[in-house]
């Protein structure tokens, strides 16, 4: 599962359907070899511009599906016009539908502990022949080396197969990216999903999503959180989508 020729602003990005997608992670699931998933809203597009490291990460991922319609309309502009956008929680909902029906291992890394906890009731009553092998709420704090060898362990000897994990971005893709090559299981980076599929946040209604303004959905929801990051992310993404958009036609023409 490798990026396909595409990219937004220059930075590579997987454009795939949702079926293609879950495919690429059962093929990666069965090897048994590890890698990682992310999904790339605006704002993570934005901080790998701004953080070349952060830009490496999402280089090296094994897929960066475009979370967000502006990225998928991008692509479709591209001449990608079979782009979907691929939300975290469509996939999760997905990869937990094939779990349950190819007797994949899954585990859960991140979110509050009471998070967890009502995500792992909710995924057990709506996929009850999932197995579930791992789940652990890390703490806020930095964690030691030996924290991390001992939850590397811990995951490994889980005989997890496919890891969601959501600590939320930048911090989930770090942590996914330096894990890569410890853990056998491929690790899906779903961000706030958690607190979604547990049903302690709402999710945005299907038109606001489909016009791409779930962003002002979670806003509304969240505006101390979200405030900063949209003011400053969503304004540059579009002003550079236009320059960029501009330049491709000045260079044809």
């Amino acid at each position: 599962m490798t990026h396909d020729a595409a990219n937004v602003l220059g930075v590579p990005i997987t454009h795939r359907d949702l079926g293609t997608a879950v495919t690429g992670i059962e093929a990666l699931a069965s090897t048994g070899q590890g890698g990682y998933v992310c999904l790339a809203p605006v704002h993570m597009i934005m901080e790998a511009l701004d953080d070349r490291s952060f830009f490496a990460i999402l280089a090296q991922a094994d897929a960066v599906l475009p979370d967000g319609m502006p990225l998928a309309w991008s692509l479709r502009a591209d001449g990608f016009c079979d782009t979907e956008r691929i939300a975290g929680m469509d996939l999760t909902l997905a990869v937990l539908g094939l779990a349950q029906d190819q007797d994949l291992a899954v585990g859960f890394y991140g979110g509050l502990p009471e998070v967890l906890e009502q995500l792992l009731a909710v995924v057990r009553s709506r996929w009850p022949r999932v197995q579930i092998a791992y789940a652990y709420s890390p703490p806020f704090r930095p964690l030691t080396e030996r924290e991390v060898e001992e939850q590397v362990l811990q995951i490994n000897r889980s005989g997890v197969q496919i890891l969601v994990v959501g600590l939320g971005c930048p911090k989930q893709e770090r942590w996914m990216a330096t894990n890569r090559t410890k853990t056998s299981a491929v690790m899906l980076g779903v961000g706030a999903v958690f607190d979604m599929l547990s049903g302690l946040k709402p999710q945005a209604p299907i038109l606001l999503r489909r016009l791409g303004l779930e962003w002002l959905f979670r806003l509304v929801m969240e505006p101390r959180r979200l405030f900063w990051r949209y003011a400053r992310h969503n304004p540059r993404f579009v002003w550079r989508s236009v320059a960029a958009r501009v330049g491709k036609l000045l260079v044809r023409s």
